[in-house]
């Protein structure tokens, strides 16, 4: 049974950090990604890690601040966020992606709130 359980949201000041934690199992080697969404908006890709090479992609609206990551010993996906910024406020949750796309795919984790404040 997959299991995804994202965790380390909080609320924070803008320009400050945090860092998310994606617990994986029961899956085989899957690129992962992290999505978002925001209250009153859809849901919206912002990362993938790929299965293997560790090949990273981002969308334009957190290039260059936000940092993602695995680490295949505890088959866990981390998102650095620094330089954080009040429309980064949503809740994050976890997924696989087809490898090479930013499309999701199968079972979503229950999601962690980021709440960015001025």
């Amino acid at each position: 049974q997959v299991q995804l359980v994202e965790s380390g949201g909080g609320l924070v000041q803008a320009g400050g950090s945090l860092r998310l934690s994606c617990a994986a199992s029961g899956l085989t080697v899957s690129t992962l990604g992290w999505f978002r969404q925001a209250s009153g908006k859809e849901r919206e890709f912002v990362a993938s890690v790929w299965a293997t090479s560790g090949i990273t992609d981002y969308a334009d609206s957190v290039k260059g601040r936000f940092t993602a990551s695995r680490d295949p010993a505890k088959n866990t996906m981390y998102l650095q966020m620094n330089s954080l910024k009040p429309e980064d406020t949503a809740v994050y949750y976890c997924v696989r992606v087809l490898p090479g796309t930013r499309n999701p795919y199968g079972h979503w984790g229950q999601g962690t709130q980021v709440t960015v404040s001025l």
